[in-house]
């Protein structure tokens, strides 16, 4: 029995590792290989959003599925398989609206996909929700794994190989979804509110307010962080270090989350995230010629991805319960992975073509700004692991 939960978990991380190698390769190298095809700034723009805009409606979808009919598992494969085949179209396409097809096609499956495995996760960590850091932290080592290999290996063989790795990190992550075994969810006489009402009240929407404004203030780093640096004499294997350097500093982070979580509380993560990303992206934006604050900038990634993104699993956990964990888990996804990363990265496209990067940046700060003082004004305090989030301040 050991045995299985050991192989169990190691399959979990490895679906981690793979799904996430994915993004280490398209984050930092997506944007350059679509102006190795002529695309211009608003074009990238629209094409990254294009990728995120799937994420708003499809794992709600999946979510619902997921909760109504069970067979979460069946889902991840199926969306595994499809994206797959989808995206084996993509390294022969050219132009704009060919690939801006198949680019939501397989986004499609892709972005449905990590939530419910989400909550396959939490179900197998049952009663020890706290760990789910350890076992997401090797989505981080995929990424920085990947983003190293792909920046030194671009550099020999040529932008024109981004789209291959993209595609052997998706069959990775399809072999590994099909040794993942499902654990069974038992939902409580507590948890049969509907779905709705729990989004509609004023502490939850806010939160997942906030959540949406994270990414969208992330739209300019992850849409044209490789070329902002590239515009500063970075070599692809420099950036492809930079990349790494913020996701080693979010493994660390997440090694620790199990304790910092109970200690410092769910509210406080997230509000001390955003105020850390308002000052990340004002640094980025003024002193992009100053390598040292982009380094620091970097390690900044562990607040601003790491601890607000484990802050607000928890806080789905517990405020929407085993009953509507499937949608609870992909409503977050959407909203925030999904609408705000859309919405950044067309914004971030034309502020870049109008204003620059600098002042893109600096606008980025001001609406993590913005979205910590919802936090701070409107998101209650959860009582960690018991579910009881108080409302408002």
């Amino acid at each position: 029995m050991q045995r299985s939960a050991d192989t169990q978990g190691v399959s979990l991380s490895l679906f981690y590792f793979f799904y996430f190698a994915i993004i280490g390769v398209q984050a930092p190298y997506w944007a350059p290989y679509l102006q190795s095809l002529s695309f211009g700034a608003a074009e990238i723009g629209q094409l990254m959003a294009v990728l995120m805009v799937t994420k708003v409606f499809a794992p709600s979808l999946w979510g619902w599925m997921g909760d109504r009919y069970g067979g979460r598992m069946r889902l991840v494969r199926m969306g595994s398989l499809a994206t797959l085949l989808i995206f084996g179209f993509v390294p022969f396409l050219r132009d704009f609206w060919p690939l801006a097809l198949a680019i939501a096609a397989y986004s499609f499956f892709w972005n449905a996909v990590l939530p419910q495995f989400e909550v396959v996760t939490l179900a197998r960590l049952g009663d020890q929700p706290e760990y789910y850091s350890r076992i997401r932290l090797w989505g981080s080592i995929g990424f920085t794994v990947m983003v190293l290999m792909a920046g030194v290996l671009i550099g020999e063989w040529g932008i024109a190989s981004v789209p291959w790795f993209m595609g052997a990190a998706m069959l990775g992550m399809l072999v590994v979804s099909l040794r993942v075994k499902e654990r069974p969810l038992t939902v409580s006489q507590q948890e049969t509110r509907g779905f709705l009402p729990i989004v509609l009240r004023p502490d939850v929407l806010s939160f997942f307010v906030a959540s949406a404004l994270m990414q969208v203030g992330h739209g300019p780093y992850y849409t044209f962080f490789s070329i902002y640096m590239a515009d500063q004499g970075h070599s692809s294997a420099v950036i492809g270090v930079l990349w790494a350097l913020g996701v080693i500093a979010e493994i660390i982070l997440f090694w620790f989350m199990h304790r910092l979580m109970p200690a410092i509380g769910v509210k406080w993560l997230l509000l001390s995230a955003l105020l850390l990303a308002s000052l990340r992206w004002a640094l980025l934006g003024l002193y992009p010629d100053n390598f040292g604050l982009v380094l620091l900038t970097q390690l900044m990634h562990a607040a601003t991805f790491g601890s607000f993104h484990s802050a607000s699993i928890e806080y789905v956990r517990q405020i929407f319960g085993h009953a509507h964990a499937g949608q609870g888990q992909a409503f977050y996804s959407g909203i925030s992975f999904g609408g705000g990363a859309a919405l950044g990265a067309l914004l971030s496209g034309y502020s870049w073509e109008w204003y620059g990067g600098g002042w893109t940046f600096v606008g980025a700060s001001v609406v993590s700004l913005f979205a910590a003082l919802l936090v701070w004004r409107c998101v209650g305090l959860c009582s960690y692991k018991s579910g009881n989030c108080s409302r408002g301040r």
